[in-house]
């Protein structure tokens, strides 16, 4: 009794050796499979192009004479006989514009007096308040005259794009349905009114017929002096946090990592990259909001 339950005990513990040297040898034949990363997202990518802009500063306005004459009676108690000019007539220098009793009388004595007032310069009469019959007084307005019927677009600006202007700098004007002018800057205020906090810049405008003076415009200021050279990216790849502008680069193991950088101005669906980013760095092209540092992609060319 005692040896078949000795050869019992063996057959067990030989049988469980031989389950599991089984479970090795299976365990050994079919090596688990390593986690494979799965890309988060199929995506293109962009590097940074280099482009010519203009900068340009856009501005609204109002058109304003350059210079206006005030033309008065010299010597009041001479009665207006004729007067010969309305608003908007166009004067040369020395033209009639009233004319006046020759004689006044002061007591019983005939006095000789001014006979006419002329006007000081050419241009265009922009207010008369001259009328027959009247005696005006001296020094009374009787005429405003748009000397030379030279226009100029008066910019508002703050102070800050008051510094980006100069002299002689080109601005577009926008007048009417759209006609547009170029003029050049004539003047530029030194200070801004305390209460509106803006400036302004004078544009001589070298054409104006059929403009309107007190005429609302718009204009834009090439502050380039030209087209400059500088490197950008599409819109879309651009990202902002808070005050950090990013963009995605994708490494050699196709993973992205965020990189900060730093952009200037803006034309159309690119934006200008100042620094941060070297010039062949792949960047996610679109679609960066859906990924986060460390994320796989998948490139499609």
């Amino acid at each position: 009794m005692g040896i078949k339950r000795f050869s019992l005990i063996l057959y067990t513990v030989s049988a469980a050796g031989v389950l599991a040297s089984w479970l090795i040898g299976s365990s050994q034949a079919e090596p688990v499979a390593p986690a494979v990363n799965r890309p988060a997202l199929t995506v293109r990518t962009t590097t940074l192009r280099p482009d010519k802009w203009a900068r340009s500063l856009a501005a609204n306005g109002s058109i304003v004479p350059w210079q206006e004459a005030i033309i008065g009676a010299q010597v009041q108690g001479l009665r207006i006989a004729e007067v010969k000019v309305s608003i908007g007539d166009v004067v040369q220098q020395g033209d009639v514009l009233v004319t006046l009793d020759n004689f006044a009388r002061v007591g019983s004595a005939p006095l000789a007096a001014q006979a006419h007032i002329v006007a000081p310069d050419a241009g265009v009469i922009s207010a008369a308040n001259a009328n027959v019959g009247s005696i005006p007084k001296s020094g009374d307005e009787l005429f405003r005259l748009i000397r030379q019927g030279r226009l100029e677009w008066h910019a508002d600006l703050t102070a800050d794009e008051l510094m980006l202007i100069r002299k002689g700098m080109v601005a577009e004007i926008s007048v009417g349905e759209g006609r547009s002018i170029r003029g050049r800057v004539r003047a530029i205020s030194p200070s801004v009114n305390p209460q509106t906090r803006y400036g302004y810049a004078l544009v001589t405008l070298p054409e104006s017929r059929g403009i309107v003076a007190g005429a609302f415009a718009r204009g834009t200021f090439d502050v380039s002096g030209g087209k400059q050279g500088l490197q950008s990216l599409p819109q879309s790849a651009v990202m902002q946090r808070g005050s950090t502008t990013y963009v995605l680069i994708v490494g050699q193991d196709n993973r992205v990592h965020e990189r900060a950088v730093s952009i200037g101005q803006r034309q159309s669906d690119r934006v200008q990259i100042k620094g941060g980013l070297k010039a062949n760095e792949p960047v996610v092209e679109s679609g960066g909001a859906f990924l986060t540092e460390g994320d796989v992609v998948q490139v499609v060319r």
